[in-house]
């Protein structure tokens, strides 16, 4: 199962800091991430890349993006 972060209506860097949180502290090896900018989507692509992660998908959901990463394993 994914853990999903719903960083919608949140100025950066707060989407990538609930990401960098998740991904340290979270175990699900999927991670979600619903933002609704495009600065919000570079920003925490890069951030998880940076991690060691990889960006599976970002894909169009609604208004906003939905990213996809996995934790390296």
């Amino acid at each position: 199962m994914a853990a999903t972060v719903d960083a919608r209506g949140l100025s950066c860097p707060q989407p990538v800091i609930l990401t960098l949180d998740e991904i340290k502290t979270g175990s699900d090896r999927e991670i979600i991430v619903l933002v609704d900018t495009d600065t919000s989507k570079e920003n925490v692509s890069r951030a998880a890349t940076s991690q060691g992660c990889s960006v599976v998908d970002v894909a169009p959901d609604g208004e906003g993006y939905r990213i996809t990463i996995q934790r390296a394993s």
